[in-house]
């Protein structure tokens, strides 16, 4: 079989390596971007791949006119006597559909070697912390987990981190995969050390961009908040989403189920919903009520109905949550995690225990302390406007509220919207102290149109808001937490 692989930016040299040891394949690759370097050229080359250009491509379907769908629709009715298979990204936009996207491919890969259960995370928001709630709540499964914060392996009172600053590419579970097997390899380790106390992992919690493998049990969409165009706005987010599905069991944010999947969903796939409560919420799984919220710790019940697990049983119970989750958002992601576990037949009771045991996340959404003054660090490549507003809402309610905000640009494929950024930032009133900062401030600042503060520092802007007596600082900060940890 002759396979080309589209895209060696995105995980693509993971997935030509891969298919390259398998039997009888000749493994073609094409770097549609330009952005490999000559080394990791000859590395793939060594390995006997052959790299291609766009008129590779062009000659294939010239001569091979009957082609047919891609593989994600189940039909497979392309040209039967061609032997090119194409692997391309989701959002990569070729003239013509792909055999196989990467997350198919990463699921080919792997179905027959990932022997224990999965949970995959997709979604515009809440990934990474879904992801950091569930590694608390299976702890006890010794769970490996691929997240943007990098891979992990966890054990009771223990982990450790693999590999920093990985992308959430679909082929980098097949590094994370990899990385576990390594390490419980190496026999190095004494009766003392961690690797006796985490024996093998349990469960696979994964987060992935734009879509899943088909290896989960559970897949997870925690939402579709500001969809965005992707393959130069031949698609969106949403729709790539949809690889989800592939999962033996979906769990779903109710308004982007209601409004997006539902109709698209396979007629024999179940999805689990979650909400807030409001809008189309009658058969919503799992809601909450009774919130009572707190900077350090958030309670509220669950109401949890006609839930289904993987294993086809069905749960109808409520309890009680004490967690981490300062604002809505953080209860949004708090529920994409209680439902997968639910879903994955956890029991309640070890939902609960983990959720009380989850603290934030370093970097992302923690809580820090300068002098007297509580800051709440909000830090994510992706920040969007929804979440601007849902937590600035929620540092209205605590004593001489103070808002910085900033980043940087390029931090990730989904830019900001600026002007409505602007138009609700100039909307505040004065008691919110408010301080703009790095690139992504200087140009909200320049659209607002008036003298707004600004420090092109952070530790700046940290001291203006302390000089002007503010008691709670909301920081909000577009930006990698590998780059912001050396302001």
């Amino acid at each position: 079989m002759k396979i080309l692989i589209v895209d060696l930016t995105h995980g693509g040299t993971i997935l030509a390596s891969e298919f390259s040891k398998k039997q009888d394949c000749k493994v073609f690759a094409w770097d549609i971007y330009h952005t490999l370097s000559e080394e990791d050229k000859s590395a793939l080359e060594v390995q006997g791949i052959e790299m291609v250009d766009e008129s590779f491509y062009e000659s294939y379907f010239n001569e091979n006119l009957s082609y047919g769908d891609d593989i994600s629709g189940n039909d497979t009715s392309r040209d039967n006597n061609s032997e090119l298979l194409v692997v391309a990204p989701v959002h990569c936009n070729l003239p013509h559909p792909p055999h196989m996207t990467h997350h198919q491919a990463v699921g080919f890969l792997l179905k027959d070697l990932i022997t224990v259960p999965v949970i995959e995370i997709t979604g515009v928001k809440g990934k990474t912390s879904t992801a950091a709630m569930l590694k608390e709540i299976y702890r006890d499964k010794n769970p490996l987990i691929l997240s943007s914060l990098g891979v992990e392996v966890a054990g009771v009172g223990c982990q450790i981190t693999l590999h920093k600053d990985i992308s959430i590419t679909p082929a980098s579970i097949i590094t994370a995969w990899k990385l576990a097997q390594e390490f419980y390899k190496d026999k190095k380790f004494d009766k003392d050390n961690f690797c006796n106390k985490i024996p093998r992992v349990g469960i696979g919690i994964f987060e992935s961009s734009l879509g899943g493998t088909g290896l989960a049990d559970v897949g997870v969409i925690t939402n579709i908040t500001e969809d965005y165009t992707i393959a130069k706005g031949s698609s969106s987010a949403s729709k790539a989403k949809l690889q989800m599905f592939e999962s033996k069991l979906v769990v779903c944010d109710n308004n982007s189920y209601q409004e997006i999947y539902s109709h698209h969903s396979p007629v024999n796939q179940k999805t689990n919903t979650f909400s807030m409560g409001g809008g189309k919420n009658d058969n919503v799984n799992v809601k909450v009520h009774n919130i009572n919220y707190g900077l350090h710790k958030t309670v509220f019940q669950v109401e949890v109905t006609d839930l289904v697990t993987i294993d086809g049983k069905l749960i109808n119970t409520s309890f009680e949550v004490s967690t981490f989750a300062p604002a809505q958002h953080h209860i949004e992601n708090t529920l994409s995690a209680i439902t997968a576990s639910l879903s994955m037949g956890t029991p309640p009771k070890s939902v609960i225990k983990g959720l009380e045991n989850f603290s934030g996340l370093p970097g992302r959404t923690s809580l820090s302390k300068r002098g007297k003054i509580m800051i709440i660090q909000e830090i994510n490549p992706g920040i969007n406007v929804t979440a601007v507003k849902k937590a600035v809402n929620m540092i209205k309610g605590y004593e001489k509220p103070a808002l910085i905000l900033g980043g940087s640009y390029g931090v990730t494929c989904e830019e900001i919207d600026e002007k409505s950024l602007s138009n609700f930032l100039a909307d505040l009133n004065d008691d919110i102290f408010l301080i703009l900062t790095g690139d992504l401030g200087c140009s909200v600042r320049e659209r607002m149109g008036k003298n707004y503060n600004y420090h092109n520092n952070i530790e700046l802007a940290l001291n203006e808001a302390e000089k002007a007596g503010a008691k709670n600082i909301l920081l909000i900060y577009r930006s990698n937490f590998s780059e912001l940890s050396r302001r």
